[in-house]
């Protein structure tokens, strides 16, 4: 149980940090590592992903205030879109999220592993966004924001892969981005891990301390280090080059990736 705990100490340092650094992240190492842990753990194979997923958006709830609270004392934050995007944020991360619990974690691991290579493949190879549509309508805003939360809540991110770019395309910096990006992830997580713990409540099978499809000694152990550690992060994303940390980054998912296809 010692070994656990410390790994989930672990893990909430190193999402804090990459929530904080590059608005993306924290999910998609949190997730993967859970699943593997809760394997070992003995935990019904049938859930192990759920349990990951719901999980990880609770955690992200917790990080992103963190995060938002350093990025806003930078004046970094662009509050508007972020009041714009929320309602179709939420709305798509619920549906996310009940559509994720009727899956099987057979089908649910190789599309979060799949979802995790594309994201690899564009951070090395995509280019970087453009300014193109600087004032979107809200119509624009509701869609995008309904298909980010959508896709953050079956595979328990914060939806900084798809915010940061869709936020550039519209006029802001990569700063702005990140920051606005780390924002977004509080609705997504809020909507996302309230639809996992709903839709895991009444499932019998559950290990004991879990809040439907969330489980609590997991969750603790990774916020306790990551609010610690998402304020160091969001003041070095404005002192490091975050491109080439984006590189390595990327190149971590892609073991993470095919290592979840050969389990």
């Amino acid at each position: 149980m010692l070994g656990e705990a410390s790994v989930y100490l672990l893990l909430g340092s190193v999402a804090g940090l990459l929530a904080g650094l590059l608005g993306v992240g924290g999910g998609l190492i949190i997730v993967p590592v859970l699943a593997t842990l809760f394997i070992s753990q003995g935990i019904d194979s049938q859930i192990t992903m759920h349990l990951a997923l719901g999980t990880s958006l609770a955690s992200i709830l917790i990080t992103s205030v963190s995060s938002v609270l350093s990025h806003h004392k930078k004046h970094a934050v662009v509050w508007h879109q972020v009041f714009k995007l929320s309602f179709g944020i939420m709305l798509g991360a619920w549906c996310g999220g009940v559509m994720a619990s009727h899956l099987n974690s057979t089908l649910l691991k190789p599309l979060f592993a799949i979802f995790e290579l594309l994201v690899a493949v564009y951070m090395l190879y995509g280019s970087k966004p453009k300014a193109h549509y600087t004032a979107p309508s809200l119509l624009n805003f509701n869609l995008s924001g309904s298909v980010i939360g959508f896709i953050s809540s079956i595979v328990g991110i914060g939806g900084g892969t798809m915010s940061v770019p869709w936020l550039m395309w519209h006029g802001n910096s990569i700063h702005k981005a990140i920051a606005t990006s780390a924002a977004i992830g509080f609705p997504i997580a809020l909507s996302g891990s309230v639809s996992y713990l709903y839709s895991g409540w009444q499932y019998v099978n559950l290990p004991e301390h879990s809040l439907g499809f969330i489980y609590l000694p997991a969750l603790l152990g990774i916020v306790i280090t990551s609010i610690i550690f998402a304020p160091f992060g969001a003041a070095l994303a404005h002192r490091l080059d975050v491109q080439k940390l984006k590189r390595v980054f990327a190149y971590l998912l892609i073991v993470l990736a095919i290592y979840l296809l050969n389990s």
